[in-house]
């Protein structure tokens, strides 16, 4: 199962519900350190990296960018 419908199970919700639409047209993504430091790896380094699975700097980066998005989400105003 993926983390998307792993989610939605736990919400109680539906692939096609509202809620499940809006955030797929939000762009809305759930990351977690190794989601993240793959996707940092992929983006940053990308196929001429001299390494093929993300390193320790991929990884610190990671818990950087993570702990950004914790701190802006919860510093916004209710939508």
């Amino acid at each position: 199962m993926s983390t998307r419908e792993t989610l939605l199970e736990a919400m109680h919700l539906s692939a096609d519900s509202d809620t499940a639409r809006w955030m797929l047209e939000r762009g809305v993504a759930l990351a977690d350190h190794e989601t993240m430091s793959q996707a940092i790896h992929d983006v940053y380094c990308g196929i001429e990296a001299d390494h093929a699975e993300p390193n320790d700097k991929d990884r610190q980066q990671a818990f950087a960018m993570i702990a950004a998005l914790q701190k802006y989400a919860e510093s916004r105003p209710p939508a």
